[in-house]
């Protein structure tokens, strides 16, 4: 079987391709996929050919790790029914190309375990569940609650919000971007120049920025925490007197697991935890290689879903 993919043929050379699909095992589920995300970290870095050396890295490349389908298909040992809504993280399940992440494509095989049962209702906003189970797992790699979130867009908004649904004390994001600081939110969004806080205790980064570090160490209180939650693609270096007079740590938030989703969706099931508002374009799976441009270029753009549903 074959299926329609995003795919990167070199850096900044992407379109939608036809693929070689693995035969499916008796672990395995055949996914219809309804909608992608658009991830403007990794994904970036992919197009742009700075993705460092990962396993799986190379070209030609399918990327994505935000698919959300239905369960066409189930193997006997796959403990998934024909008929589920699914969040997939990502697959390994093609032939003929390289597949860091590999979910963006019309159809997926997968393992039954990576196939994450997902409520229906939420539509294509299950494709943020990803960014939502990384967010989680940000707030509880830190040993004390956040009181300095630095970057506003779809990764620190999902921080906030968890940070307020966990019932931890209200913190504080930092954006450069004018834009991204309107708004009604329950957690003030102020430019790093207009706070006057200099003993955070705890502080996470989602913003991606290499160049951050000295900035924030300045701000930490003595044996603060600074957790990095972004994906970071140059190498990073910081005033060692600074941290060393604070005794600073500094923690990495690396992949979310699986108690992480599972937080998350208990969350949204109890209502106390919200994905609204955090896609802001949709376009057709047809129109992939514009949405893409879209989502890597424009600073209005938080979160870019392609629909595969009408697939031509």
């Amino acid at each position: 079987m074959d299926t329609t993919a995003v795919l990167l043929s070199q850096p900044s050379v992407i379109g939608l391709a036809d693929v070689d699909l693995n035969p499916m095992g008796e672990e395995d589920a055949l996914i219809d996929v309804h909608w992608t995300g658009i991830s403007t970290g990794t994904e970036r870095l992919m197009f742009e050919g700075t993705m460092p050396d990962f396993p799986g890295m190379g070209y030609p490349l399918v990327p994505g790790y935000e698919a959300v389908g239905e369960v066409i298909a189930a193997g006997p040992r796959s403990n998934r029914c024909v008929g589920e809504t699914v969040f997939v993280p990502g697959s390994k399940g093609f032939r003929s190309v390289r597949s860091l992440f590999g979910a963006a494509a019309s159809h997926l095989v997968v393992t039954g375990a990576r196939a994450i049962p997902a409520p229906a209702s939420l539509g294509d906003k299950a494709v943020l569940l990803a960014l939502a189970a990384t967010a989680h797992h940000a707030l509880v790699r830190a040993g004390t609650e956040p009181g300095l979130i630095v970057g506003h867009g779809t990764l620190g908004r999902l921080i906030a919000r968890l940070a307020l649904a966990l019932g931890k004390t209200c913190p504080t994001v930092w954006e450069t971007n004018a834009a991204r600081r309107s708004g009604a939110f329950d957690y003030p969004v102020l430019d790093s120049g207009e706070d006057a806080e200099r003993q955070f205790p705890c502080i996470i980064d989602a913003s991606g920025a290499a160049n951050v570090l000295d900035t924030l160490i300045a701000r930490l209180a003595p044996r603060g925490e600074l957790v990095l939650a972004g994906f970071y693609d140059e190498r990073m270096s910081f005033n060692f007197p600074a941290a060393f007079m604070r005794e600073a740590r500094i923690t990495i938030a690396a992949e979310f697991q699986a108690d992480d989703v599972e937080a998350v969706l208990r969350l949204l099931e109890e209502e106390r935890f919200s994905l609204d508002g955090l896609i802001t374009h949709r376009e057709d799976a047809n129109d992939a290689a514009q949405a893409y441009g879209q989502a890597f270029g424009d600073p209005q753009c938080l979160k870019m879903v392609l629909d595969w549903r009408k697939l031509s």
